[in-house]
């Protein structure tokens, strides 16, 4: 393990005069990043109570995908909630153009030319400064760090770990012999030098930050994790992100990524159910679900389940199926138990509903298992098949052949999309899978009761 230091000080542009303007693009540009620096400082810059400001400040890792990767998503086979994403997100960006930029264009001491200065040319500005800062910490806020934005994201095999530490941690490190301490040995794989955690900042770094005041001197340390040959690209990781969250994050994908997940909507999960049973009976059993305190990820105005990369979905879909598939009578005493005392305690069936089963490493396996009925295995079927119809026509093997004949070089756009696209449908198919395997465990119980009973007779 070696280890390189550097002044981790974030750019001030309070400090610098603004770039003369001018009609040439250059000039416009240096404009534009003296802007953006500013507003990142304004927006993270403490208040008089000591807390941080954010009336111009959006969650800028959202925006680096826009500028050329905005139309990468937008004009090629990407899935549509991602599509919807990015659209919602320029529409915020559009805003703070309109409330911050705009403005500025009728300002005579600024003289610039509008040519230059439009709403698409600011998201391009801030995307690049967006990619390229990192959160420094509460009190310096996002910052410009000068070496440390070169190195690229590499999933799961990253050469590099980036530490922020405090100038008295660095004067008691080197303080023997040149080594450090032993607590600091430890920070090689993900372990803060302080108690405050490991944080995943917008700047795409893996930044493990201790706690300093503003007056106090910091370096950024960049730690070599594991060897590299000489010649060889060094690659940092900006955490455990799929290729969904690459793309919109950043504008690229990765083959086979192990953090790739599937979104699956619960309007998806409901219109499922409408389609077998009346509407009143979906939301009944929808509203005992939620009684029971579960519920699905939510971002933004949309409600959604997980599958993960090897296609098992999320316990609270399995719960919700189970539910959605109750026999009337069984789902009416668990409607009575829950309005009279709140828990689920009648019957060892309905007991396998509540929630602090699947808190328990130990029962919770066990408790999946006995979900997956063979109704819940149809269901998940025919959610797998819904979910799929949102690719379109094309097959997947459609899909794989365009994959192989495009190119990452002359087509990032189609490169890129088809990636994820052909990442979610192969975690569609492990979906399939896992509900054919549970099906299969129902057989064996099957076969393993009626055997028994030919045995006693």
């Amino acid at each position: 393990m070696s280890l390189r230091r550097f002044p981790n000080r974030a750019a001030s542009p309070s400090e610098l005069p603004p770039p003369a303007a001018s009609s040439r693009r250059p000039s416009s540009t240096a404009i534009w990043v003296w802007l953006l620096l500013s507003c990142t400082r304004r927006a993270s810059a403490p208040n008089r109570n000591g807390s941080s400001t954010s009336r111009y400040c959006h969650p800028l890792s959202q925006f680096r995908c826009f500028g050329p990767s905005l139309k990468l998503i937008l004009s090629s086979p990407a899935p549509n909630y991602t599509r919807q994403i990015v659209k919602e997100d320029k529409a915020l960006v559009y805003q703070d153009w309109k409330e911050c930029i705009k403005p500025l264009l009728d300002l005579d001491s600024f003289q610039l030319n509008p040519e230059f200065f439009t709403a698409d040319e600011y998201i391009a500005a801030k995307s690049l400064v967006a990619s390229r800062s990192f959160q420094v910490d509460e009190y310096h806020g996002s910052g410009m760090v000068p070496l440390a934005d070169l190195f690229n994201h590499k999933t799961a095999a990253e050469d590099v770990h980036f530490t922020s530490v405090s100038s008295s941690s660095d004067s008691d490190a080197e303080s023997g012999n040149g080594k450090r301490d032993a607590d600091d040995e430890n920070d090689g794989d993900d372990e803060p030098i302080s108690p405050h955690p490991e944080t995943e900042f917008s700047g795409g770094s893996y930044l493990e930050i201790s706690s300093n005041s503003g007056n106090e001197s910091t370096y950024l340390e960049m730690i070599i994790v594991r060897d590299v040959k000489a010649g060889s690209e060094v690659f940092n990781t900006y955490g455990s992100l799929g290729n969904a969250a690459l793309l919109h994050r950043y504008g690229f994908t990765e083959p086979d990524n192990p953090f790739d997940i599937l979104n699956l909507d619960l309007d998806i999960v409901v219109q499922w159910s409408s389609s077998l049973f009346s509407c009143r009976h979906s939301r009944r059993r929808l509203s005992v679900w939620r009684r029971l305190e579960y519920s699905g990820c939510v971002s933004e105005d949309s409600e959604y389940f997980e599958i993960s990369y090897d296609g098992e979905p999320q316990v609270e879909l399995l719960v919700l199926l189970y539910i959605m598939l109750l026999p009337d009578e069984e789902f009416h005493e668990l409607d009575l138990a829950l309005s009279a005392t709140g828990e689920v305690k009648e019957t060892p069936s309905l007991r396998l509903l509540g929630k602090e089963r699947f808190l328990s490493s130990e029962d919770s396996e066990a408790s999946k298992k006995l979900l997956l009925t063979r109704g819940v295995c149809q269901a998940l079927f025919s959610l797998a098949d819904a979910r799929e119809s949102l690719y379109g026509p094309n097959s997947l093997d459609n899909d794989i052949k365009s994959f192989t004949e495009s190119s990452h070089i002359t087509d990032p756009k189609l490169y890129h999309s088809l990636t994820l696209r052909i990442s979610e449908r192969r975690i569609i198919e492990r979906l399939r899978s896992f509900a054919d395997s549970g099906a299969g465990i129902l057989r064996t119980a099957v076969g393993t009761r009626k055997r028994r009973r030919v045995e006693r007779t």
